[in-house]
């Protein structure tokens, strides 16, 4: 007897229904999902084949661990097709994403991280300055300015100057246009593929990719490029294992992928960090008087809470490509599997009080590889995971220890949606009451 999802067990409810409540509250759906029918279920999403959702570790693992050749993680992404390019990482699987990721992780390697740590803190600074006091202002459009400054800075190393400011403005308006509604009905209308056939994305990527391919031209051309340490000046200098360098279409498609993947995730994250902290002020008081004292380990613990309590993205997913056997049933080719990010995340057996905001649940301990996965896992785990942690290091402590910030509202801010992230619904609003004087690390010190 052939494969088929239909021992997976699950909602019999309107495909409708199904849709509305997992791209309008997936949080919840999928925990209400979960309550009623075990580990392992079923749901229908949009016109797709079902998807079986898993969250045991157990399940997650056989899914992390398999094999590329079966676990696809290519399709799932398509969307982003006709912005980020045939080339992109994101998109491909099999040998050629191994081809591309092996050119792409050098540059990410933890020790290279240390050298952007100044322009990340001077982004920060540079914006926090500007914070006018006493007003409401929503903080996740602050901190995607910070995240595109560094972005411009340490993946584009584009410096001070008009070409820098010309990069930015367009940049800008690119991320706004792909994200417009408009530009999300005519995705879901003729799909990616099609979308990009009529020439609609062309028409928006344009004036971007015109200004990247001629910085590509004037940087081959330096003669320090050799000398420079940004990543697109590490990613001219790879090589394909016969020796030939990227070529620019390579370039441009890794590069609109990591603007895309790291630019707006990781200022959710910081506005989401900021966001839990003013609300529970016994933890922001330790994590400052400890950042006074010059110590990080409660930083590292607020920034992993964060990402388990606040994860950006609900799932994980991957297409099999053959018929497979996870958490008990064997499952047919074509089924799209979603390891769900948010029950695993609020598992009381491995997250006691699941619920609550505990940064001292990461303090000494080693998130599991299987039961804290916000980048995913296996060999798809998201290359930047180790910039988007630095960066998160270097930001907050620009922003909590410098400023005195109360929430602008009595109620935690609600989960939003903005295309497949999971966003502070209100913007993370907040009021800048004043500057806080820094205890200086030999106050601190003297007064122990």
């Amino acid at each position: 007897m052939p494969a088929t999802t239909s021992t997976v067990p699950g909602t019999r409810a309107p495909r409708a229904v199904q849709i509305a409540g997992f791209f309008t509250r997936p949080t919840p759906y999928f925990a209400k999902m979960h309550a009623r029918y075990g580990d392992m279920f079923r749901v229908h999403i949009a016109d797709e084949k079902p998807w079986v959702v898993v969250s045991s570790p157990e399940q997650v693992k056989q899914v992390f661990t398999g094999s590329p050749e079966v676990f696809h993680a290519g399709k799932a992404n398509s969307i982003l097709l006709p912005f980020l390019g045939d080339n992109s990482v994101l998109l491909l699987d099999g040998k050629p994403h191994m081809t591309q990721r092996k050119l792409l992780l050098p540059a990410f390697h933890g020790e290279r991280m240390s050298g952007y740590g100044d322009l990340m803190r001077e982004a920060a600074e540079r914006e926090v300055a500007t914070w006018p006091v006493g007003q409401e202002m929503a903080l996740a459009p602050h901190m995607q300015s910070v995240t595109l400054e560094v972005i411009m800075r340490a993946v584009f190393g584009l410096r001070e100057g008009s070409e820098l400011d010309h990069v930015r403005d367009l940049l800008v308006t690119l991320l706004h246009d792909i994200t417009k509604p408009l530009t999300v009905l005519g995705l879901a209308m003729f799909g990616p593929r099609r979308y990009r056939e009529l020439g609609l994305a062309a028409k928006l990527m344009k004036p971007a990719d015109d200004a990247l391919f001629a910085e590509f031209a004037r940087r081959r051309a330096a003669d320090d490029l050799a000398d420079r340490d940004d990543i697109l000046s590490l990613l001219m200098q790879a090589t394909h294992e016969d020796g030939s360098p990227m070529s620019d279409q390579e370039l441009r498609d890794e590069l609109m992928t990591l603007l895309v993947a790291g630019h707006e995730t990781t200022a959710t994250s910081l506005s989401w960090a900021v966001e839990r902290l003013i609300r529970h002020p016994d933890k922001l008081a330790r994590l400052q008087a400890e950042l006074d004292e010059g110590k990080d380990e409660y930083l590292d613990a607020v920034v992993k809470e964060t990402l388990r309590l606040r994860p950006v993205l609900p799932v994980v997913l991957r297409d099999l490509q053959e018929d497979a056997r996870i958490g008990g049933h064997h499952l047919p080719a074509g089924t799209r599997v979603a390891c769900s990010i948010t029950i695993m995340h609020r598992r009381p057996e491995l997250y006691p009080n699941p619920h609550a905001f505990e940064p001292e649940r990461f303090l000494d301990v080693k998130p599991g590889t299987y039961t804290w996965i916000p980048f995913g896992g296996g060999i798809r785990r998201c290359l930047g995971a180790s910039f988007a942690l630095f960066e998160m290091k270097q930001v907050l402590p620009a922003i909590i220890q410098d400023l005195h910030l109360e929430p602008a509202a009595a109620r935690s801010e609600q989960v939003g949606r903005r295309l497949i992230t999971l966003i502070p619904k209100q913007g993370a609003r907040v009021v800048v009451r004043g500057v806080r004087e820094r205890a200086s690390a030999e106050a601190v010190t003297m007064a122990a």
